[in-house]
């Protein structure tokens, strides 16, 4: 427990790293702009800047944003889950007022597409150990389980109006470019981990009432189970069907990796669920 644990505070230190670079060595010095609560950080930054007499950094700004925030996770999502997320935003503040703001090229698109990548690889690898870069995600959570509608539809108006915004103010060019980049951006995490919202696992093992009895206790969710055979060996099995969303993948993940190392396990994406599922 204590190494695993150790091993996601690393994973998530290194993700608001390259949150901080991917910010401040391509996408801020060329007003391209990231998804969700980082990309409203920098809106917010440029507008105060540029309107206002006053100027609050990105980080600073990203940070306050994400206090109401964790405080709605840590009542209505989970604590471990926001905690790590909070953890994560707290780094990435730290590490924008470290990362020194300094563009390697003037060209737009090139600093749009490297920043997107590099923005999502933290991204991808906070999600793949089971946190996030909180914001939008534990907003995202929250709205879905209030209204029973995909994540991704939030994640679409969000980003949406961060582009129209970016529009209005700074001219479609540069709401062009930051569609590159959350384009990049979601291509990249999708590599990494995924966007679904929700997951179907179907794993084939030899040891299914301790691999039940595991998940049973670490996740609210049903299991179907439907006895199988090995086509070579004619070895009898049992396939476990379960449907989680794609915060709980890492969690499931370290589960069967603990009872049954060699369980084939398949995960696929679920478009939609008809009948009783548990939102917590």
């Amino acid at each position: 427990m204590l190494k695993n644990e150790t091993m996601k505070i690393i994973v998530v230190i290194i993700g608001a790293f390259l949150n901080a670079v991917g910010l401040n060595m391509f996408l801020i010095p060329a007003n391209v702009y990231a998804s969700g609560f980082t990309g409203i950080a920098q809106l917010l930054s440029s507008i105060l800047e540029e309107y206002t007499p006053f100027f609050i950094s990105t980080g600073v700004l990203l940070l306050l944003l994400n206090i109401p925030v964790a405080i709605l996770g840590w009542l209505k999502v989970g604590r471990s889950f926001t905690l790590y997320s909070f953890f994560s935003v707290a780094a990435t503040t730290v590490f924008l007022g470290i990362v020194p703001l300094h563009s390697f090229s003037g060209d737009i698109l090139l600093n749009a597409v490297f920043g997107g990548v590099i923005v999502a690889v933290g991204v991808g690898i906070t999600l793949k150990y089971g946190a996030s870069t909180g914001g939008l995600d534990i907003i995202a959570m929250i709205l879905s389980r209030m209204k029973d509608k995909p994540v991704g539809t939030y994640f679409f108006l969000f980003n949406s109006i961060i582009i129209l915004t970016a529009g209005l103010l700074y001219g479609w060019e540069k709401a062009l470019y930051t569609l590159v980049a959350l384009y990049v951006s979601t291509r990249v995490i999708d590599a990494i981990h995924t966007r679904h919202a929700k997951l179907t696992a179907m794993i084939i093992t030899k040891k299914a009432d301790s691999l039940k009895a595991a998940i049973h206790s670490r996740l609210v969710r049903g299991i179907t189970m439907i006895p199988a055979k090995g086509a070579f060996t004619n070895e009898p099995r049992d396939m476990l069907i379960i449907v989680i969303t794609r915060y709980e993948l890492y969690d499931l993940e370290k589960i069967i990796k603990e009872e049954d190392p060699n369980a084939f396990t398949n995960i696929v994406q679920t478009t939609g669920i008809f009948g009783f599922f548990r939102k917590e």
